[in-house]
């Protein structure tokens, strides 16, 4: 759990913190904190991105970063409903951070679209493969009823499809 908190912590301050502060550079940029609707999506984007961490920390026995993976096939929590929960939340917090910021809105929204395109061919490249190579069927069976990007409207359940699971 540790290990995932250290990972997860530095990662997300990259992007959510350190990224932001880069773009704003020397523009006095003021943060506008009586919108409340940007703050719900940073809200949102954070509880998500720290269920998975969780997910994958206590029922993978690993942590985000692909240099310490999960060592467990993660289909619990957020994972149910979509496949890549962590970086939508992740999306969810920087638009909520961008409106917060009019500043640097559109360069944080063109940071978000750069940011969603990379790791989509990230996915598609490394992490797709990979989880089929470590988990195979089970893998397979799970892509075929949860979508990258798209939420179910219903959460699947892993031991319907025949897989086990762990808790």
């Amino acid at each position: 759990m540790v290990r995932s908190l250290i990972v997860s912590a530095a990662f997300i301050s990259l992007w959510t913190w350190f990224a932001p502060r880069w773009i704003a550079a020397g523009k006095g940029v003021p943060l506008h904190l009586e919108r409340g609707w940007p703050l719900i999506l940073m809200v949102a984007g954070g509880a998500i991105m720290l269920l998975c961490i969780f997910d994958f920390a206590w029922t993978g026995l690993g942590t985000p970063a692909p240099f310490d993976a999960p060592r467990r096939f993660v289909t619990v929590g957020c994972y149910r409903w979509v496949r890549n929960p962590m970086y939508l939340g992740m999306g969810l917090f920087l638009a909520g951070e961008a409106l917060l910021l009019p500043a640097i809105t559109n360069e944080m929204f063109l940071m978000i679209a750069i940011l969603w395109a990379t790791v989509t061919v990230f996915i598609l490249v490394y992490e797709e493969p990979t989880l089929h190579r470590l988990y195979g069927a089970d893998y397979d069976r799970y892509r075929q009823h949860v979508r990258r990007w798209i939420p179910r409207l219903t959460p699947w359940h892993a031991e319907l499809a025949g897989q086990t699971v762990l808790r």
